[in-house]
């Protein structure tokens, strides 16, 4: 009887140093704190989710070939090209029900909203983002707002959904922003409904 008490006792304590010793990894691994990415690494996944997210799709500049618009490589995320003359412009994509007109390059789009033309991302400090700050970016992005707090982003832009990234995704895609060849392109201002009908009617 006393043998298989001193048994019984022993396989308990056995029991709870295996339990003690299993919450304790547990604990240690829960406060494993989140791998710090170095700059490097942000760039590169910066780089990952604009490609992914066809960000050039409309932010860079295209060279028309035998098989439709491809990038040009040397204006990568520039924005409209604020030299390039427009198509033939009508209001009827500002009425409902109407096709919406599209660039050949895709950088500029006619809708009920006007003029939209898609910016220069790149980090030039007068036409670009370069005097932006990381949280003026954020603030662009989560807000829909130009700056932060400024006009709307216009369509085709989808900010709605780019808005759902965490900061740490929204900080990479910043950093390659930032990491890219600055060029100077100054976009034009988006065109509302009643000047666009003003432009036609000149």
């Amino acid at each position: 009887m006393y043998l298989i008490s001193t048994i019984l006792i022993a396989g308990f304590a056995f029991y709870i140093i295996g339990c003690n010793s299993d919450s304790d990894e547990k604990k240690e691994q829960g406060t494993t704190e989140p791998k710090i990415m170095s700059k490097e690494d942000m760039i590169k996944r910066g780089d990952y989710i604009v490609t992914t997210a066809s960000c050039n799709d409309c932010h860079s500049p295209k060279i028309m070939t035998n098989r439709g618009p491809v990038e040009d490589s040397s204006k990568l995320l520039s924005g409209h090209p604020a030299n390039d003359p427009l198509p033939p412009l009508d209001t009827k994509p500002t009425k409902p029900g109407n096709w919406i007109y599209i660039a050949p390059d895709l950088t500029t789009f006619v809708g009920p909203w006007g003029i939209s033309y898609t910016a220069n991302l790149t980090p030039d400090s007068a036409t670009g983002i370069g005097a932006w700050s990381e949280s003026t970016f954020i603030n662009t992005i989560r807000n829909g707002k130009h700056l932060g707090d400024g006009r709307d982003i216009l369509p085709p832009m989808p900010w709605s959904y780019i808005a759902k990234l965490t900061d740490d995704d929204l900080k990479a895609v910043f950093a390659y922003l930032k990491s890219l060849q600055p060029i100077s392109n100054r976009v034009p201002a988006p065109v509302s409904p009643p000047d666009l009908i003003k432009m036609v009617a000149k």
